[in-house]
């Protein structure tokens, strides 16, 4: 976007006297907890919002990105400019309801240009209530974050002829300060399922859309803390029928199903907060002996079952180029991820080992109980967006489901 002052600026700084006045042509702006302001042109819903502001790296697959129900809470800041270029679908979403709060774009949106385009990212914007800022300085946001964390925000878009009263930035900057923060917010119990469901999609193919799993040999209860729909097809590409269950599913709740193995979903949030609820429920189905396989929020509450702790990351990892090495086989993969806390390996106990590790910045990305079938990762090895480096680890959980079951038979 082109005008007259700075698209940028930060409160008290003398050089930007006067900068806060808003610039000829925008509609829009996210100002953050300490004043700072980036004007644009709105997209999506004209309304107020107010999260966790984050950056993603990934250069494809923003319709996954917006629809993962781990962005509970937050506003996306996309690093790559060219986002809505392909246009929407009603086949690349994670969930219904998207849960992020809004998103912001460097450059406006193009008109769609691919064959499975179905709607224009501002109109779907607009029919799910989503906010979006474009015309940002992106990278300066990206600096920003990098240097001092996650800021809170609050983004609003102007409606028509209403800019002027309604693009306040020192009223949007009390907003920002006044948010509690996701620090101790449990999130899963807004995105989680309300009523006990059965999955048979499996994934997407070339020419046939998704298709049914008709013969499954595997029985899985996935809890539900923020479930994306690439996990469940992915459960059922592995050969399992899946029965998923609310986040404040009891043991009796899971083991009433009778299953090979549970799943512990990712989801948004302070795994800290809901691990109030969780947390006896994975202990106690730990102690079953069942096959167990967490990712992401999923992970980090299995650590905490186990006894260790959780903390929130400087920055967190959000992209799907993240690269991690699976410390058992040498390898190192490239994957997809969205999370803002983390595992404290110190805090586990010496029966967990320390299986996968970032090489960005050495956290820790995967753990397994030494004697019994449980393990997890960090990271989204189903992928929707990024590569599929991880899949393997689908194959992993079936074979310690096969194994398990060998085991009950003989």
């Amino acid at each position: 976007m082109t005008t007259t002052a700075p698209s940028t600026v930060r409160a008290g700084d003398p050089a930007a006297r006067g900068a806060w006045r808003r610039p000829d042509g925008a509609n829009a702006a996210l100002v953050l907890a300490d004043g700072t302001v980036f004007w644009g042109r709105g997209i999506g819903a004209e309304r107020t919002v107010v999260g966790e502001v984050c950056f993603n790296t990934s250069i494809t697959g923003y319709q996954e990105i917006l629809t993962d129900p781990s962005y509970a809470g937050q506003i996306i800041n996309f690093t790559f400019p060219h986002i809505g270029n392909v246009g929407t679908n009603a086949e690349d979403i994670e969930t219904v309801t998207p849960a992020a709060r809004g998103c912001i774009l460097r450059q406006p949106i193009t008109n769609p240009s691919n064959y499975r385009a179905g709607q224009h990212l501002n109109d779907w914007l607009r029919s799910h209530g989503l906010v979006g800022l474009t015309g940002a300085d992106t990278r300066r946001l990206t600096r920003l974050i990098r240097d001092h964390g996650p800021p809170n925000g609050a983004l609003r878009h102007a409606a028509p002829g209403r800019e002027d009263a309604e693009l306040d930035p020192a009223e949007l900057q009390r907003i920002a300060k006044d948010w509690p923060g996701l620090e101790g917010m449990d999130l899963a119990k807004d995105v989680s399922c309300r009523q006990t469901y059965s999955w048979d999609e499996t994934g997407w193919r070339f020419g046939k859309g998704y298709g049914r799993q008709e013969h499954p040999a595997h029985h899985v209860v996935a809890i539900d803390y923020g479930i994306k729909r690439n996990i469940l097809r992915c459960l059922a590409d592995a050969g399992c029928r899946v029965t998923v269950v609310p986040a404040n599913a009891t043991p009796e709740d899971v083991l009433r199903h009778k299953p090979d193995g549970v799943f512990l979903a990712n989801g948004p949030g302070d795994p800290a907060a809901t691990g109030q609820y969780a947390v006896p429920t994975i202990k106690a189905l730990i102690d079953t002996g069942l096959p167990i396989f967490g990712i992401c929020l999923g992970h980090q509450m299995l650590g905490l079952a186990l006894g260790g702790r959780t903390a929130k990351m400087d920055r967190g990892h959000r992209g799907a180029n993240h690269p991690v090495k699976d410390l058992e086989t040498g390898k190192v993969e490239i994957t997809s991820q969205n999370h803002g806390f983390v595992v404290v390996p110190e805090s586990l106990p010496p029966n967990v080992t320390k299986t996968h590790v970032s090489l960005f910045d050495g956290s820790l990305e995967g753990l397994k109980l030494e004697d019994k079938p449980v393990f997890s990762v960090q990271y989204h090895p189903e992928a929707s967006p990024g590569p599929r480096d991880s899949h393997y680890l689908f194959r992993r959980f079936i074979g310690l489901i096969e194994a398990w079951k060998k085991r009950k038979k003989d």
